[in-house]
């Protein structure tokens, strides 16, 4: 059992609190995402499991066991940095193998971990290569393996791929997958890249000022958003905020249009009314035919930019003053300086408290 337990964990460095009353229970094999913009305090969160940074105040367990003054070396953790960190003079059998050196552990022992690692990351083929010889990739593998030969409860990875490529990175997202299912071991992975939250984690927490805004799969935070943070931070690209008014029938004045709210959001607004904020992800507008067709149920915009992507092309229009992203899966006709009109797909939009963010529908 691996199971890592935060019960009101706070970090505070003088005065200036940088976690905030965090509980989170991360059960054993899980592989856990912690995600956020800068200075939210996902690494923070991070060093303190690893025992890197006190913990002001709460509790910390792991395998059940209170480790909030336990010497890093005895958490049984082990953690991959943004930085390789490997020792240039040594080969890459030496990197992989010299924690368990420092530990005593015999020869035939680690010759055994080191070969059973490079076997799980496709390295048998380096390990006598030095570091200078290797690409940003492989050395990523290779402190991914320095950590596997720990056989450790639990693996911290701070920011992994933040020195890789991009073509690297989705290779490497998938080596990390695939690493997972192969160790079966409780991962903690801190990123800033919410398309690397989506597509590894078994679950997401999202953070914003030392503080989680939401737990869930990244279904469950793709579609059901707890408030207007989260629905902005996940999902690439990010969701469309339109500044409105709730008002009886139901429906949403704005600047030039009238929607009428579908039924599905009836019970969720009844009793309601003013501000709201409006939230339409790119991919659910339809661009009408011209912008007469549907009355006041539409937005009336202007074409400033198009990006086309290949297999998609993402269209950006001002409306007032927000400038809107639409995401058509195929080749567009437009040309900048268009004057559109767009349909948003009311049933799958959200709304938010214009207020405290909150989510309504």
């Amino acid at each position: 059992m691996a199971e890592v337990v935060l019960k009101a964990v706070t970090k505070r460095y003088g005065d200036v609190v940088v976690v905030r009353n965090i509980d989170l229970k991360i059960h054993d094999g899980e592989f856990l995402v912690l995600v956020g913009p800068s200075g939210c305090g996902k690494s923070t969160t991070l060093r303190m499991i690893a025992g890197l940074e006190d913990i002001s105040d709460g509790e910390l367990f792991i395998d059940g066991k209170l480790v909030n003054h336990v010497h890093p070396k005895d958490r049984d953790i082990a953690m991959v940095f943004q930085s390789y960190a490997l020792y240039p003079h040594m080969s890459v059998r030496e990197n992989m193998g010299f924690g368990l050196k420092m530990r005593k552990t015999s020869k035939a022992e680690i010759q055994r971990r080191v070969e059973d690692a490079a076997e799980i990351l496709g390295l048998e083929d380096l390990l006598d290569r030095k570091p200078k010889a290797l690409s940003g990739g492989q050395r990523q593998r290779v402190a991914m393996g320095r950590a596997i030969v720990r056989d450790a409860k639990v693996f911290l990875f701070d920011e992994p791929l933040s020195n890789l490529d991009a073509k690297l990175r989705v290779q490497m997202r998938a080596e990390i997958a695939k690493l997972h299912r192969r160790i079966k071991k409780t991962i903690i992975y801190v990123t800033h890249d919410q398309v690397e939250a989506m597509t590894l984690a078994d679950r997401i927490v999202i953070l914003e000022g030392g503080k989680i805004q939401q737990v869930g799969t990244p279904l469950e935070t793709y579609e059901h958003p707890k408030n207007r943070f989260v629905a902005g931070f996940i999902g690439s690209p990010s969701m469309n905020f339109i500044q409105c008014e709730l008002i009886p029938g139901p429906a949403l004045k704005g600047d030039g249009f009238l929607l009428e709210l579908p039924r599905v959001h009836h019970a969720a607004v009844q009793g309601r009314n003013g501000l709201l904020t409006l939230g339409v992800r790119p991919n659910h507008f339809r661009i009408a035919k011209n912008t007469d067709e549907q009355g006041k149920q539409i937005l009336k915009a202007e074409v400033e930019v198009i990006e086309p992507m290949g297999s998609e092309t993402l269209v950006y229009a001002r409306f007032g003053d927000t400038l809107l992203n639409i995401r058509q899966e195929s080749a567009t006709t437009l040309e900048v300086g268009d004057a559109i009109a767009m349909v948003p797909l009311l049933d799958k939009a959200h709304g938010f408290d214009a207020e405290t963010g909150e989510a309504i529908f």
